[in-house]
């Protein structure tokens, strides 16, 4: 059974599916689709061209889906889609887009914590955490099963490969390729996420190429394009190996060295 306090305001023409809660002073704007048995707290803010996932919990004073920062902002009907059992945590701001058309976009079962922020544009896979005040400027894509410490600022147009972990406060200015770990300002690659190839089950032996790879490209004084050149000829072609490879030869920004 859907529970609105009666100190909520949802404007006429949002779409709530069922089981929804949503708590008291909270605002829910005319073209806001919130799924099933999500829940919302008291006092937050959903606006515009938003959808909501199933099973989503959105935490006081977060605002999801208000008009972007961007100065180049001209109108025009953008979008805020979050997916399925999603947590946004206090503060957060999630920006719709700036062009029209353009979607920001958080994956399923991520975990946004307090105050942080995600631009017009983004693009943010599934199982993401982003710890209290990360900051994702304009654009920046962030591939599944990610973790962004605290306080740490990603710069627009950044990639931020899967399988990821950037350190607290650190600033990211170029790309960080799958499966690295990544800390300090200006940011450093210091070795691969072992914890989380772990808890996936990636094999032992894809694990060791893995950080083979990374000794290949920031151990041996090589070039990125040598690098990569010798990891061709020398690997076994296993998936996680072509998508480390893939991502570096399609950044545009250059990755952290």
């Amino acid at each position: 059974m859907t529970r609105i306090h009666p100190s909520a305001i949802i404007h006429e023409g949002a779409q709530l599916g069922v089981d929804v809660e949503i708590g008291p002073y909270s605002i829910v704007g005319p073209n806001v689709k919130i799924g099933d048995r999500a829940k919302i707290m008291p006092q937050v803010f959903l606006d515009g061209h938003t959808t909501l996932g199933a099973e989503c919990i959105v935490f006081p004073f977060a605002s999801v889906g208000s008009q972007t920062q961007d100065l180049k902002f001209k109108g025009g009907t953008t979008f805020v889609e979050v997916g399925a059992r999603t947590t946004i945590r206090e503060y957060v701001t999630v920006n719709s887009g700036t062009a029209d058309g353009e979607v920001t976009r958080v994956g399923a079962q991520c975990h946004i914590m307090a105050y942080c922020h995600v631009a017009h544009g983004c693009k943010v896979g599934d199982r993401v955490i982003m710890a209290n005040g990360a900051s994702l400027s304009g654009d920046v894509l962030v591939e599944d099963d990610v973790v962004i410490g605290g306080m740490t600022g990603i710069h627009q147009f950044t990639r931020i490969g899967g399988f990821a972990m950037v350190g607290g406060m650190a600033k990211i200015t170029q790309d960080v390729p799958p499966f690295m770990l990544v800390d300090g300002s200006p940011a450093g690659v210091h070795g691969i996420n072992s914890v989380k190839l772990q808890r996936l089950n990636v094999p032992a032996e894809t694990q060791a190429l893995i950080k083979k790879a990374f000794k290949v490209i920031y151990r041996d004084g090589l070039s990125t394009r040598q690098a990569l050149e010798r990891i061709r000829a020398e690997f076994t072609m296993v998936p996680e190996i072509e998508r480390l490879i893939k991502f570096i030869e399609t950044s545009e920004r250059g990755i952290i060295k």
